[in-house]
C-alpha cells in the first residue's frame, strides 16, 4: 500500500517552518518525517533534524455507474448524485450560518483529515472533512469560505474526489501546474483583514504557526476555536460515538524490551536535553512506548491517549473504560498512572506551573496543547512579575518553565525494530503467504469456472483466509481489489452496490495487508486470468524491473530513501513513463502499516537515513486512468551488506525479501528481462515455495507450485 506525504494538502507546501514562539529557549523544530540521525543508543536514536512534511496517506471509493437502459429517465445514479448534492449544500449552509456566531466571528473554516493525534487512519467520529465534503478518502484538506467551498487533494485521488464532490465544491488538484495552496488560495479570495477559523486539537502546532504566517501577508488572523468544532455542530447527533474498545498488554516476546527498560532510556534523553517532562500524542508511539495495542482506530492496534512522561513517573490520558483490571495493574507495575483524556490540557496548565521543562514535538503535538502551555508560561512569569526570557544555569533547570521543540526520539526508536519484533514480522508474514495462496488458489478457480465476482466479494473473500491464520487481529488498510479501470484509481475502496465484476479479460490489482499480534503485513500483486495485450506485459515487466532493481540495490549507511527512488523508476523512464506515489514507506511492527520517518520516495526534502533494522515497503507501479493500473509491493528488512570492499571505512547496508507470494509468470515479457533480473525472479519464487509450501496443502499447494516454476529467458 503507497504512503505518501500529504501535510501538503492540510496546509500550504510552500509554508516556511514557525520561529521558536514557546519560550526562548525553544529551539527551532523541523518536521517529523525529513530528518538527519546518526549513530543510535540501545534503545532511542540520538538525531539532529531537517526540514520536513508529515506523512499520511490515502483511500479510495469509486462509484460505477451502471445504465443498461434506453428510456428517458434518469439512471438511479444521477439521482443519487442530486440527492447527494442537495445533503452537501444543506451541510455547507448549516457551517456557514455557524460563522456568524457569538464568539465566533469567522470568514473561512479550515478542515483537516486528521485527529487530535495526527493520525493517518481515525475513528469514524472524528472523519470531519469526509462528512462536510463528501469525500471520503483518508487525507486531503477542505476549506469553506462564505460563499465558495474548495477540497485539495493530489493525483492519486482526482477520480474519486470528482465522483464524490457536489457542484458547490472545488476540487483544487494539488501539484498541478497552476494550483495554489490553501493558503494561496484564501489570500486571493479573501479581503484583507479576514478571520480564518481551526480547530486546534487539529492542526499540529508548527501547521498552525505556518498557517499564520502565511496568510498574515494579508492582514488575515488564525482564530483558534477551542471550546467548539463546526463540523461537529452541523453533524450533531448522527456523529458516531467515540470508539470504546478495551486496551490490551502486547506480549513481551513480540514487543521485545519491556516498558521499564523504554521509560528509562526515555528518561535518560530527556535528562540530555535539559527536559523534566515530555508530551507524547502520537498514538503509535504511545502504544509501543507502553507496550500496548488497542482497537480505537480501524486497521491500526492503537487507542486514543495523550501520555506524559517526567522524571519520576507518566501519566495516560485515557478513558478509564477501555482500561481492564489487568491492565490497570501492569499500568500501576510500570508506574504509570490514569487520567481522563480530556484533561490533558489542565496537566499541561499544571506542569507549565511547576517550571516544568516540556520536551514538545510540534511536528505532532496539536497546537492547543503547545499553545496552552505556552500560555501557562506566560501566567507563571507574570506571577513572578517577569517576563519570559532565556535564563538557564548551567544545568538547564533553573528560569521557570520552558518549552525545548525537539522532534520525539521515540520516532526513530520505534521505526528501528528489535529482534524480536523482526521475528515476528518475518513468522507473521509467512503465515499471511500461505493465506495468499490459498486465496489466489480459490480465486483462479472460480475465474476459470465462470463464476461471477464482485471485486468486494473477492475482498471478504480474502479476509476470510486471512482470518484463519493464527494470530490474526484485522486488515492493516482496507483491501484494494480493482479490475480494470478500477486499478488505475491507486487507492480504490470497492463498496458493495457500485463496485465492478472482476473481469477475467482485464488485468485486475490486490492490495491488501494484515494485522497480527505479532506483526503487520501489506502485499500488492496484479494479475491477469486471461491474455494479456503485450503493451499490459511491457508495462508490467517493466514495473517488475523496478522492482527488482530497488530490492537489490546495495548502499552506504546514511543514505536518505529518496536518493534509492529512481532505481524503481529507471525501466519505466526509459520509455516515458512514471507514477506519482512514492516507492516505498516504513511499515510499523504489529503496528500502523504506514510510519515515518523512512521512506523511499522522488519528494527528496526527506533526509532521513535508511537505518539497520527499518522496515520499507517496495512498490512501484504504472496506471493508465480508465484502463489499468499495476503494482508490485513486497516490504523489505534493512540489513547490513557483506561487500568485499567499505570504501571509507563504512557500513553498507541492503535488503531481506519479508514477502513471500508469487509474482505472476505470463504477465512478464522475457524479453526485456536481462538474465540477472530472471535468476532473480526463479530465486525468490524457489523462496517462495521453500518458505510457504509447508504451510499450505491441496490446490494452494498445487497452485503455488505452478507460480513458482522456474523461467528460462533463450
Amino acid at each position: 500500500m503507497e504512503f505518501t506525504a500529504a501535510s501538503s494538502l492540510s496546509l500550504s507546501s510552500t509554508l516556511s517552518l514557525p520561529t521558536p514562539k514557546i519560550v526562548s529557549r525553544c529551539s527551532q523544530l523541523h518536521a517529523r518525517c525529513f530528518r538527519f540521525f546518526s549513530a543510535s543508543v540501545p534503545i532511542f536514536t540520538k538525531f539532529k533534524t531537517s526540514p520536513s512534511i508529515s506523512t499520511k496517506s490515502l483511500k479510495l471509493r469509486l462509484f460505477v455507474v451502471r445504465n443498461s437502459s434506453s428510456i428517458t429517465a434518469k439512471p438511479s445514479s444521477e439521482l443519487r448524485k442530486k440527492r447527494s448534492d442537495s445533503e452537501q449544500d444543506a451541510k455547507l449552509r448549516a457551517l456557514r450560518e455557524l460563522f456568524s456566531k457569538p464568539g465566533i466571528g469567522i470568514d473561512a473554516y479550515i478542515i483537516p483529515s486528521q485527529d487530535a493525534h495526527q493520525s493517518e487512519f481515525i475513528a469514524e467520529c472524528y472523519m470531519r472533512r469526509a462528512f462536510i465534503s463528501g469525500f471520503t478518502g483518508s487525507a486531503g484538506t477542505a476549506v469553506v469560505t462564505k460563499d465558495k467551498a474548495a477540497l485539495w487533494t493530489d493525483g492519486r485521488y482526482f477520480l474519486q474526489a470528482e465522483k464524490q464532490l457536489s457542484s458547490s465544491w472545488i476540487l483544487m488538484r494539488a501539484g498541478n501546474m497552476g494550483v495554489p495552496t490553501t493558503s494561496e488560495w484564501l489570500n486571493d479570495i479573501l479581503a484583507p483583514g479576514c478571520r480564518v477559523g481551526i480547530d486546534p486539537f487539529l492542526f499540529s502546532s508548527d501547521a498552525a504557526e505556518e498557517l499564520k504566517d502565511a496568510i498574515s501577508k494579508n492582514n488575515h488572523e488564525v482564530v483558534y476555536l477551542y471550546d467548539i468544532n463546526l463540523v461537529d455542530e452541523v453533524w450533531k447527533e448522527s456523529r458516531p460515538k467515540p470508539p470504546s474498545k478495551p486496551v490490551r498488554v502486547h506480549d513481551i516476546k513480540y514487543a521485545g524490551v519491556d516498558v521499564a527498560t523504554k521509560l528509562s532510556s526515555l528518561r535518560s534523553e530527556l535528562k540530555d536535553a535539559g527536559a523534566s517532562a515530555i508530551v507524547i500524542s502520537m498514538l503509535d508511539e504511545i502504544a509501543w512506548l507502553l507496550n500496548l495495542r488497542g482497537s480505537d482506530v480501524p486497521h491500526s492496534p492503537v487507542m486514543y491517549a495523550y501520555l506524559i512522561v517526567e522524571m519520576d513517573g507518566a501519566k495516560l490520558f485515557i478513558d478509564n473504560s477501555k482500561v481492564n483490571l489487568e491492565v490497570m495493574g501492569y499500568l500501576k507495575n510500570a508506574g504509570i498512572e490514569l487520567r481522563p483524556y480530556e484533561s490533558i490540557l489542565s496537566e499541561i496548565e499544571s506542569l507549565a506551573m511547576q517550571g516544568v521543562h516540556l520536551w514538545l514535538d510540534i511536528s505532532s503535538v496539536n497546537a492547543a496543547i503547545v499553545n496552552t502551555y505556552k500560555s501557562a508560561c506566560d501566567k507563571y512569569f507574570r506571577s513572578i512579575g517577569n517576563k519570559i526570557k532565556d535564563n538557564p544555569s548551567s544545568n538547564g533547570q533553573s528560569g521557570g518553565p520552558a518549552g525545548i521543540c525537539r522532534t520525539s526520539p521515540i520516532y526513530t526508536a520505534k521505526a528501528v525494530k528489535n529482534q524480536a519484533e523482526l521475528e515476528g514480522m518475518r513468522d507473521s508474514h509467512l503465515r499471511d503467504a500461505a493465506a495468499l495462496a490459498q486465496f489466489w488458489a480459490w480465486l483462479e478457480e472460480e475465474i476459470q469456472k465462470d463464476v461471477v465476482l464482485t471485486e468486494v466479494e473477492v475482498a471478504d473473500k480474502l479476509l476470510e483466509f486471512r482470518s484463519k491464520q493464527a494470530g490474526f487481529i484485522d486488515t492493516s488498510f482496507d483491501t484494494i481489489s480493482g479490475s480494470g479501470p478500477n486499478g488505475a484509481i491507486i487507492h480504490y475502496k470497492p463498496e458493495p452496490g457500485s463496485c465492478s465484476i472482476v473481469d477475467a479479460k482485464t488485468l485486475f490489482l490486490l492490495d491488501s495487508g494484515a494485522q497480527y499480534i505479532d506483526g503487520t503485513t501489506d502485499v500488492t500483486r496484479t494479475v491477469h486470468f486471461g491474455e494479456p495485450s503485450a503493451w499490459e506485459k511491457e508495462c508490467f515487466t517493466r514495473v517488475l524491473q523496478g522492482h527488482i532493481a530497488l530490492d537489490r540495490a546495495v548502499f552506504p549507511e546514511n543514505t536518505p530513501g529518496f536518493v534509492l527512488d529512481a532505481f524503481a523508476r529507471s525501466s519505466l523512464w526509459k520509455i516515458g513513463l512514471d507514477y506519482r506515489h512514492g516507492t516505498g514507506h516504513g511499515v510499523g511492527a504489529a503496528l500502523n502499516v504506514h510510519e515515518g520517518p523512512q521512506s523511499i520516495s522522488f519528494r527528496f526534502g526527506n533526509m532521513t537515513p535508511l537505518q539497520k533494522g527499518m522496515i520499507v515497503s517496495n512498490e512501484p507501479g504504472y496506471y493508465e486512468d480508465h484502463a489499468f493500473g499495476i503494482r508490485i509491493e513486497n516490504l523489505l528488512h534493512v540489513e547490513e551488506s557483506d561487500t568485499p570492499n567499505r570504501f571509507g571505512g563504512i557500513v553498507y547496508l541492503g535488503f531481506e525479501k519479508l514477502t513471500f507470494v508469487p509474482i505472476q509468470a505470463k504477465l512478464v515479457d522475457l524479453s526485456l528481462l536481462s538474465v540477472a533480473e530472471v535468476d532473480w525472479l526463479n530465486n525468490y519464487h524457489s523462496q517462495v515455495w521453500e518458505k510457504v509450501s509447508p504451510l499450505v496443502d491441496g490446490s494452494a499447494r498445487q497452485w503455488l507450485w505452478n507460480s513458482t516454476r522456474p523461467l528460462i529467458k533463450v
